[in-house]
């Protein structure tokens, strides 16, 4: 049950698809498996997969290696959709993709969402993607969370440090005239397999203070969002 209720795409592509399936039997064999559709009624459901995901019905037949990293992923996320899921985990999934197809899958994510209501557990380092596509926000760092909550409210008034690092690391097309280039955080990153004690940020965070470096800092409601700093009312 909880397979046809969470389905995931994949980061890579060109490593996700079966290279011995044909698109129609990668987006049929969930369906084989999983419900008791007619082999007719199988086909009903992948050609109109394909056409909402912007595949043509000639493809049905070809295998994943005539296809560009972009088509790839658009088999991919119709493989994941093929079951109507609750929720689907999105891992990097357009970083592998040049940055001219980028935009496009994004844009077909939204649009799928839309269409059938499918929750996404989007996971990903690039914050313009993040914003294109939340609603919610959770930042992680070292498997902890730093800061949760609403899109405007994380990525508009960061309180957490290291929120504030990574958008502060962002590019920007147009820097104001005379801004500084963002300092790079101190020191380097500490192995997750053995997070500093305290606070895990505090290795590298300017704001440090002793007590950071003995107490872990409970999530706690401030502003709109969640937040595990002890010191985020002095953002």
């Amino acid at each position: 049950a909880l397979r046809r209720r969470v389905q995931i795409v994949f980061q890579n592509p060109y490593a996700a698809l079966n290279p011995r399936r044909t698109v129609a039997g990668a987006l049929a064999e969930p369906l084989a498996i999983n419900t008791r559709l007619t082999p007719a009624e199988r086909a009903e459901r992948v050609a109109a997969m394909m056409a909402r995901v912007g595949l043509r019905p000639e493809h049905a037949g070809r295998y994943p290696h005539m296809f560009s990293g972009g088509q790839r992923q658009r088999i991919a996320i119709a493989r994941a959709m093929m079951l109507r899921p609750g929720i689907v985990v999105a891992d990097e999934p357009t970083s592998a993709l040049d940055v001219s197809i980028q935009a496009q899958i994004l844009n077909l994510f939204v649009e799928l969402q839309e269409a059938s209501g499918t929750a996404y557990v989007f996971v990903s380092h690039n914050l313009a993607v993040v914003e294109h596509v939340a609603d919610e926000v959770l930042v992680l760092y070292l498997g902890r969370v730093a800061e949760q909550g609403p899109r405007a409210e994380v990525l508009g008034r960061p309180l957490h440090p290291y929120t504030q690092a990574l958008l502060a690391a962002a590019p920007v097309l147009r820097p104001a005239a005379g801004a500084a280039p963002p300092a790079p955080l101190a020191g380097e990153l500490p192995s997750p397999l053995a997070p500093p004690a305290g606070c895990a940020f505090h290795t590298r965070c300017p704001r440090a203070a002793p007590r950071c470096r003995v107490e872990r800092p409970e999530l706690r409601t401030l502003d709109g969002r969640r937040v595990a700093c002890h010191y985020a009312e002095a953002r």
